[in-house]
């Protein structure tokens, strides 16, 4: 089992235990924590599309140990019926979602472990399987370590920081992406606040990012996604760290609905903002943002809160879960490997020519 949650005071996000995979459900944060274990690769997709477990990361990480529930009852198959359900049940996994690239690059890499195996029997590649799952989950462990340590001296004392969504611990996991600098900065002592957007229409800003930086002692304030812009222009906000969830080759970037208009503001006052992406979320084969296929969702997200209809019946209704916001708007990426600047095209090639992310 690798290690759980960051901070004794949050729950982990998923566990990999006695051959058994064990999801926090956080539809339920944070009213309930409430840990279950996933019985079959149908109910693995199932918490992956209904955002029972969500973050780039995380579902990466979810959807690797999700291949291993898939094919842990399958090692009495042969050889050639095992690898024909591997890679139709890896199909299956990676069309619960389709914006975050974690998703294909953890099953892509599944896969090619399997591929590489010495033996192509069952019980052999299955373990491979769960070998390769492991070391998923403890580079995403890695890699948001990795950001806070690159990212952390850019939140001084006294600063504000403003962060859209839920990038923590939450949707990864380890520390988070946007929000390891911060936990860095509060475990060094540094004095600083953090503006939390609640972020409409699913409410991880104040469901999950309060929730859980509100539980590691940070100084946190939830303001409604449209008091963003006001809030800077009272000199609040020093510093904006966003995730994301997909980055393509030039830096434009796909992250939660709502994010586009956070760097606008952003940019009009002058306050600079980052993006927190590990190497499993940059894909450098999509070469702008508008190749970036942007996830639809229910319209019931949006015409209701909490069960209740908050719009009228029948109501036309779009509900987009991602925007892409152009690279111009970016001032840098924090990635584990240090602060990618202008011109993001060829640092990041630079950066990351030796290898991993999704490249």
């Amino acid at each position: 089992m690798v290690s759980p949650a960051p901070f004794d005071a949050l729950p982990a996000t998923l566990a990999w235990q006695q051959e058994g995979l064990y999801l926090l459900d956080q539809t339920r944060l944070p009213q309930a924590i409430v840990v279950e274990r996933v019985s079959g690769v149908e109910d693995v997709w199932r918490w992956i599309h209904e955002l029972r477990v969500r973050g780039a990361p995380a579902i990466g990480v979810a959807a690797a140990y999700g291949l291993c529930v898939a094919m842990q009852p399958l090692r009495h198959f042969s050889t050639q019926d095992f690898q024909s359900q591997l890679v139709q049940q890896a199909s299956f996994l990676d069309s619960a979602r389709p914006t975050a690239v974690n998703l294909s690059w953890s099953l892509k890499r599944m896969l090619a472990a399997a591929q590489r195996s010495a033996t192509q029997d069952p019980e052999a590649v299955y373990e491979v399987l769960v070998a390769q799952a492991m070391k998923i989950h403890a580079e995403d462990q890695a890699l948001c370590a990795g950001i806070g340590a690159h990212g952390v001296s850019l939140i001084t004392p006294g600063c504000g920081v403003l962060t859209h969504c839920n990038a923590g611990a939450l949707a990864t996991t380890g520390i988070g992406t946007a929000t390891a600098p911060i936990y860095m900065a509060h475990q060094q002592g540094i004095p600083f606040r953090v503006f939390a957007d609640e972020t409409r229409p699913l409410l991880q800003g104040s469901r999950l990012t309060a929730f859980e930086l509100q539980r590691a002692g940070v100084d946190v304030t939830l303001i409604t996604d449209s008091m963003a812009a006001s809030i800077m222009s009272q000199g609040l906000v020093n510093l904006v760290i966003v995730g994301t969830d997909r980055v393509a080759a030039n830096g434009d970037f796909a992250n939660k609905i709502g994010t586009l208009s956070v760097a606008i503001a952003a940019r009009y006052f002058g306050i600079p903002f980052y993006v927190a992406c590990p190497s499993s979320t940059l894909d450098l084969l999509t070469a702008n943002g508008s190749d970036i296929v942007i996830e639809e969702r229910q319209d019931h997200e949006v015409t209701h809160l909490a069960g209740q209809p908050t719009a009228p019946a029948d109501i036309k209704v779009r509900n987009p879960a991602f925007d892409v916001t152009p690279h111009d708007l970016v001032t840098g990426f924090i990635t584990e490997r240090g602060i990618v600047e202008q011109p993001f095209d060829q640092n990041f090639t630079t950066l990351f020519s030796s290898g991993g992310g999704a490249l």
